[in-house]
């Protein structure tokens, strides 16, 4: 079984496109989202009604949390401002947003072996909580304790890396999935991840889970500039351009 598992869009259309290009064309046989559709950018619907129209499940991240307390009025989309992003969003696709749910969790049963993938969009324990590729290893394995995750997939950080502790003779992952429309990691690319469950994979072993970054080129400076065209923060376009 392969899975696609992407995060951190932020209504970067361009990229979002692109990837779901590249997506296609691996054929995964199941997709999941962990959040953060919106923010930073001007295409917050195109994107939701994407997402919608394909059924991908998709996780709550904290931009889409931010919505539930953004009041939007007909000042609001034209007033400059970081809140900009969010005033844009159809009241279908905000209450869309507000339902999302905070975690995914599936549990496979292969050669006598159960081992559960767990995705949050933060860390099992918070929305906006960041578990980096040097959080402290005894927290992350208490956290993924109490979560019942053997695999964990993150997102919110943008910064792409595939960490593996060995505990009580087995071996977890911890996988996050970089972005695909904001970037930090110096590599302006969108970033995904293609996982592959098959007859090999087992917690027993350090190398068996197939886990496969895959970065994506888009028109970043057509993305950037249309940021700079809007009543957003320049700021924003920049980022795009130097992946920080």
């Amino acid at each position: 079984m392969r899975i696609a598992l992407f995060s951190d869009i932020h209504a970067n259309l361009l990229a979002f496109q692109a990837m779901l290009k590249d997506m296609d064309s691996q054929r995964p046989d199941a997709v999941y989202c962990l959040g953060d559709l919106v923010g930073y950018h001007i295409y917050p619907n195109e994107v939701i009604d994407e997402i919608r129209r394909r059924g991908i499940p998709t996780l709550k991240g904290n931009h889409d949390e931010k919505v539930e307390n953004i009041i939007t009025n007909a000042e609001s989309h034209i007033e400059p401002g970081k809140k900009y992003a969010y005033h844009l969003i159809r009241e279908d696709n905000r209450e869309y947003l507000r339902t999302l749910p905070a975690h995914i969790k599936l549990e496979f049963k292969m050669n006598n072996e159960k081992f559960n993938l767990v995705f949050a969009h933060g860390s099992t324990r918070h929305i906006d909580e960041y578990v980096l590729v040097d959080t402290d290893e005894n927290y992350v394995l208490q956290m993924m304790k109490e979560a019942d995750a053997d695999l964990l997939f993150v997102g919110h950080s943008h910064k792409p890396y595939h960490r593996i502790i060995q505990t009580d003779g087995r071996f977890k992952h911890v996988v996050n999935l970089g972005s695909i429309g904001k970037p930090k990691d110096g590599d302006p690319r969108g970033c995904y991840v293609m996982v592959t469950i098959d007859n090999d994979t087992t917690t027993l072993t350090s190398n068996r889970l197939k886990v496969a970054f895959r970065r994506v080129e888009y028109d970043v400076e057509a993305s950037a500039k249309s940021i700079e065209d809007s009543p957003l923060p320049n700021e924003f376009a920049q980022s795009l351009r130097e992946a920080k």
